[in-house]
């Protein structure tokens, strides 16, 4: 846009020491982000950068500080994206998902900041989500729960952030604030419509629980009656216990469990162990951290539609 901030001696240092003294790019690029003539939007990985894109339309330029393929709770900050970061118009991030981020964005002189987490609600997840599982609350291990971040993979939810950053571009863009309130309203449908569709999808199955490699999919177990056992916790790479490992073969044969399900950006080696074990089948539940060539979709809805034909396989749909 226009109207620019002057960027920090800090991040202008940094910058020039990388030789970037013009940073430029498309959307996909993870280290450039400002100086264009639109509404210059950084996001901080794949589920920000979306709804940034397509409430923006042709009015934003996006980039992402996650790279496809990149696991986004391992992110740490460049110099680079720093710098970048100090150029643009707003920061869209989900706070306490990426600490290096919200260190970032809460020291950048960025005049419009959108945190996510602020415009839904979260919840405190365990290991296990959802259904049976609050008969078992009082048994959890407390480090193993906090405020679940992975609030995208309920459309209902996520729709309540689009609704929020719209407003937000709005107010920063006035320009074209008509533009941002049709787009939202247009994505805000398209999100009402993928939650009836896992209404209808999971309404009736053999089995209501499913396990995953981590608690990525609490909101949408809980959304849709299900129960989410997951193998780790909220940390993907966190190893699970002796004793949770007993606990979850012993759980899939009483629940009538057929699939261990895995993700893309994380090794499948603990599921596939446990699925060998047990003698269950593995599977792809992605939690849409990023897009690469391994999803199974070119874009949120995509990969949401491939999640829902994933479950109802492994549920038993009736």
């Amino acid at each position: 846009m226009n109207a620019r901030r002057l960027i920090s001696g800090t991040a202008v240092a940094a910058a020039a020491a990388l030789g970037l003294g013009s940073l430029s790019a498309c959307s996909s690029d993870s280290a450039a982000a400002g100086n264009t003539d639109k509404f210059d939007v950084v996001a901080s990985f794949y589920p920000m950068a979306f709804l940034a894109e397509r409430i923006g339309g042709d009015h934003v330029h996006v980039t992402s500080l996650t790279q496809p393929g990149q696991e986004p709770h391992d992110l740490e900050i460049s110099a680079r994206q720093t710098a970048a970061l100090q150029e643009s118009d707003a920061a869209l991030y989900l706070k306490n998902l990426q600490p290096s981020v919200d260190d970032a964005v809460a020291q950048s002189e960025v005049k419009t900041k959108i945190d996510a987490a602020s415009l839904t609600t979260l919840e405190k997840h365990g290991n296990e989500v959802g259904g049976h599982a609050a008969e078992h609350d009082d048994h959890a291990d407390e480090e193993l729960s906090g405020l679940d971040p992975h609030i995208w993979l309920d459309p209902v939810r996520y729709a309540q952030v689009a609704e929020g950053v719209g407003k937000a571009f709005e107010k920063a863009d006035p320009a074209h604030a008509a533009d941002y309130k049709t787009n939202t309203a247009a994505l805000v449908k398209q999100l009402g419509d993928l939650n009836t569709e896992f209404e209808k999808g999971l309404a009736h199955t053999r089995t209501r629980v499913f396990v995953t490699t981590h608690a990525a999919f609490g909101y949408l177990a809980e959304r849709y009656g299900l129960t989410e056992e997951a193998i780790n916790g909220l940390d993907p790479e966190s190893e699970p216990s002796a004793a949770r490992v007993r606990e979850l073969e012993k759980m899939t044969k009483a629940d009538g469990v057929t699939t261990v399900f895995y993700e893309t950006l994380v090794s499948d080696k603990t599921a596939r162990t446990i699925a060998s074990d047990a003698h269950l089948r593995t599977d792809v539940l992605d939690p849409i951290e990023g897009i690469t060539k391994k999803s199974r979709g070119t874009d949120y809805f995509a990969v949401q539609r491939a999640n829902l034909k994933a479950l109802q396989t492994a549920l038993g749909t009736k």
